[in-house]
């Protein structure tokens, strides 16, 4: 098994909002893997506000620095999936675990789906998740 100098894990056609992971990812890229999971438990506890950057029209300030902000649950949960997952596929790879972070994060808008609704059809949406995990060296 060859050593890359990288771990990957997709989420394809996830049920989470679009715009909280857009968000998401631009906190989380960069930080350590632990520290990541560490600030979205905090965010699933609302200890602390996630910071948001584009959609904040007519959203109010949260206590402490941030600014504008959410608590987004359901994304939360989900990338705490995805980060335990890459963590998995990390050490499958023979990296190490603490020198873990998140070089890349990305979330696209996924397919439009229809589901049934009473008035007719609505529309459900996804997010296609993609992060990459390096080690960086001490």
């Amino acid at each position: 098994m060859e050593n890359k100098n990288y771990a990957v894990v997709r989420g394809r056609s996830l049920n989470v909002s679009t715009k909280f992971s857009l968000e998401i990812c631009n906190k989380i890229r960069g930080m350590k893997l632990s520290s990541a999971r560490r600030f979205l438990e905090d965010v699933i506890k609302q200890n602390v506000a996630l910071p948001v950057r584009v959609h904040n029209f007519d959203l109010g300030h949260k206590p402490g620095k941030i600014g504008p902000g959410r608590y987004p649950v359901k994304s939360s949960q989900m990338f705490i999936r995805l980060l335990n997952s890459l963590e998995s596929n990390a050490t499958n790879q023979g990296m190490s675990v603490n020198n873990l972070y998140v070089e890349f994060a990305k979330s696209d808008k996924g397919e439009v789906k229809w589901r049934a609704g009473r008035k007719g059809r609505m529309k459900m949406k996804n997010t296609h998740i993609e992060l990459r995990a390096g080690e960086r060296n001490k």
